[in-house]
């Protein structure tokens, strides 16, 4: 188990594309537990494979925003939403692979999920507030889209300024800078 570098923008390696989950190997289910490892480390609610430079269209939420008594993260392979609705929620989000920034995103209240989880079964989960959230923000990240992506140009820019200024200030400390936590409604989230 390790605690991985997780990738920062702007790096491309954010917009690569993802391919679907084939194997449902020891491969996989070491790749889950390095993302689990990294998401606790950082205080993230969710994490996806990309973010760490890897290509798998693989995500993870910690078990207590998906609704469970302990932080057992849920695996979502090959995640795709088939619904969703119940209004839209404002909220603020942060990003792991944005360190310090938050911005404001519209979101659909409500979604359901299907995906495999990491021994390749298919399962349905639904969600509202945080879990929609969680899970929209994660899924994003598999289809290249990114929190810059979601606010007007001056926001865009100022973004693009702050996280400039946070990789001159990693360079000069030697540090990766991956001790920032997330926010969403209040709670740790992270992608």
């Amino acid at each position: 188990m390790a605690v991985l570098d997780v990738v920062k923008y702007p790096d491309p390696r954010l917009r690569e594309p993802t391919h679907p989950v084939e194997h449902f190997d020891e491969g996989l289910r070491q790749l889950v537990r390095d993302l689990a490892d990294t998401m606790f480390a950082l205080n993230g609610a969710g994490i996806a494979a990309i973010q760490v430079g890897r290509l798998e269209r693989v995500f993870l939420i910690d078990g207590r925003v998906a609704g469970r008594e302990d932080d057992v993260p849920v695996v979502f392979c090959n995640p795709e939403m088939i619904d969703s609705g119940h209004g839209i929620s404002i909220s603020e989000e942060g990003c792991l692979s944005f360190p310090g920034v938050f911005v404001e995103v519209k979101r659909p209240r409500w979604v359901k999920f299907r995906a495999q989880d990491q021994d390749g079964q298919w399962f349905e989960i639904e969600g509202e507030g945080l879990l929609a959230r969680a899970l929209q923000h994660e899924l994003d990240h598999l289809t290249g889209r990114l929190l810059v992506d979601m606010v007007g140009m001056v926001k865009k820019e100022m973004i693009k300024r702050k996280m400039k200024r946070w990789h001159a200030s990693q360079e000069g400390s030697g540090g990766d800078g991956d001790d920032d936590a997330v926010a969403d409604d209040a709670a740790p989230v992270g992608a």
